[in-house]
């Protein structure tokens, strides 16, 4: 019988809370459930922490539960106010833009603050339909993790490369080097050889493999290359 109204009583908190829930995530606003900078993310996890244990242990009181919730909701509220009130609570809160690549060069050094890789980056380039490095003026990680980027102008959509009588067909972008490793079969891929690698590398006075950090030939076989260690990119000043 203690069982039974222990399984009616979950029931009921299902039946309350949800609906609850879902009430204050619209009072709250699309900001935390879309974006889900550091604080909005601590405070889904927060949620879901009181919810799941007032569903879970019939012992907790129920009222309790819903003043948390309630509380959550306000504090998050007020705290999103005071960010847009006050732009150094703001930054506080929230990360920085991380500029990761400026004019076709990794900022190496800011993808390690940030912990994000190459093989990341050029994920995300992908799914932004980006497929060549050297195209890229400059791309920023933001707060809620994305990655926005800026092509040069000759590569923006209907500009000078779209009029040409017989514009040249680049291809996917293909990678050789990644930190210092070289890939031969992407070299074999293009009808290249590793010869071929170093003596371009040589034109541009790089005697180590080991240095370059990034290094990629199009369908022309034009090698684009990004070094370890350079003059850091300037930064774009982009805020918050």
């Amino acid at each position: 019988m203690e069982l039974l109204f222990d399984l009616l009583k979950v029931l009921f908190r299902i039946f309350t809370i949800l609906p609850l829930t879902l009430i204050l995530a619209l009072y709250m606003g699309k900001r935390s459930v879309g974006e889900l900078p550091v604080f909005d993310f601590l405070v889904i996890i927060t949620l879901g922490a009181v919810v799941g244990a007032d569903i879970a242990d019939p012992s907790i009181h129920h009222l309790h539960t819903v003043g948390a919730i309630i509380a959550i909701a306000i504090l998050q509220k007020f705290i999103a106010w005071w960010k847009i009130k006050n732009r150094r609570v703001g930054r506080f809160l929230t990360f920085e833009p991380t500029l990761v690549i400026y004019n076709g060069q990794f900022h190496v050094e800011n993808m390690r603050k940030i912990s994000y890789s190459i093989d990341n980056i050029l994920q995300m380039l992908r799914q932004k339909e980006v497929f060549h490095v050297s195209d890229v003026q400059f791309a920023f990680i933001e707060a809620n993790g994305e990655l926005s980027v800026k092509v040069k102008l000759e590569k923006e959509h209907a500009r000078i490369e779209h009029i040409q009588l017989n514009p040249k067909n680049t291809g996917v972008e293909i990678p050789v080097i990644i930190d210092g490793k070289l890939y031969v079969e992407a070299l074999e891929f293009q009808g290249l050889n590793e010869a071929w690698l170093r003596e371009e590398l040589l034109k541009r006075k790089i005697a180590k493999m080991s240095d370059v950090f990034y290094a990629a030939v199009n369908a022309q076989n034009k090698l684009h290359i990004s070094l370890k260690e350079q003059t850091p990119p300037k930064s774009v000043p982009i805020f918050h």
